[in-house]
């Protein structure tokens, strides 16, 4: 990634624009502190959308960890260049996927960057990839509600909603919160919170335990005016799914998590296009 002079700016913001315009949803997807499972979520989210017929991009702006690549079996893949700027990974005919991942010469590589070379980069994602015409862009953020979810919510014009992903824990729901209102204070719509690992699905009698206790999510959404989108419980098998690249939703579809992803992605259609989503 490279700086540039004001005339390129320019020109970038430009395209930035004219990009955008091809995109009729973005939506970023954060979360108020790690290991909730926002980027299953939004892997989850990505192919489910993708698989119902909708052209989407998923944007990784993880920096520091860009998991998106390996979660959905493309990590060893690296970008081309075309006449049109950088060409997105096609994972489905329907869904592209851009990381940084697919720039870095060693996945166990760590990206030492301060703020001004993240957001750069950012930048570069959203106006030098040939994103095309896409009814969904995802944008998987990096914890919390540093330099990354700011600089793309900052960047995006329009941006269409956030998704903040929680655990039902009181630690979990106090950061959550903070998402929320970091949102708010930008101008993003909140399309609502998810409670993820909400009871463990018993891989024995498939019965639910309550591990992390549930609920929390759900409450702090009524207790923050914003809607519920649903509670995902864990099964072991999502992450064995995860780490071999293959999205629960769709590889595991008969399963108690996976119709749990399934009805979660319908909520976000439905808070995204009300009564005209059936």
């Amino acid at each position: 990634m490279q700086k540039v002079d004001e005339k390129e700016k320019i020109e970038q913001e430009k395209r930035l624009k004219e990009r955008m315009l091809k995109i009729k949803y973005k939506l970023i997807v954060m979360s108020g502190k790690g290991g909730v499972g926002k980027t299953t979520i939004a892997v989850n989210l990505a192919y489910g959308l993708a698989i119902m017929g909708d052209r989407v991009g998923i944007l990784d702006i993880d920096i520091h960890g860009p998991n998106v690549p390996k979660m959905l079996g493309i990590e060893e893949r690296k970008f081309a260049i075309s006449e049109l700027g950088i060409e997105p990974i096609e994972v489905l005919p329907s869904l592209k996927a851009v990381s940084l991942a697919f720039l870095l010469e060693d996945k166990d590589q760590p990206v030492v960057w301060r703020g001004p070379l993240k957001m750069i980069a950012i930048k570069q994602f959203l106006s030098d990839v040939n994103w095309g015409e896409l009814d969904y862009l995802i944008i998987d953020s990096p914890p919390g509600t540093g330099d990354e979810p700011l600089s793309v919510c900052q960047l995006t014009p329009n941006i269409n909603g956030a998704i903040i992903v929680t655990t039902p824990q009181d630690v979990a729901i106090l950061d959550s919160r903070k998402s929320v209102l970091f949102a708010k204070e930008l101008n993003v719509p909140v399309l609502g919170i998810i409670e993820n690992m909400s009871g463990l699905v018993c891989p024995h009698c498939g019965k639910e335990i309550d591990l992390f206790s549930i609920g929390g999510g759900e409450k702090s959404a009524y207790d923050l005016n914003v809607p519920f989108l649903g509670r995902i419980p864990i099964e072991p098998e999502i992450v064995k799914s995860g780490d071999s690249g293959k999205p629960f939703l769709y590889f595991e579809k008969e399963r108690t998590t996976a119709v749990a992803l399934g009805r979660v992605v319908k909520n976000v259609m439905k808070q995204l296009m009300g009564e005209n989503f059936c």
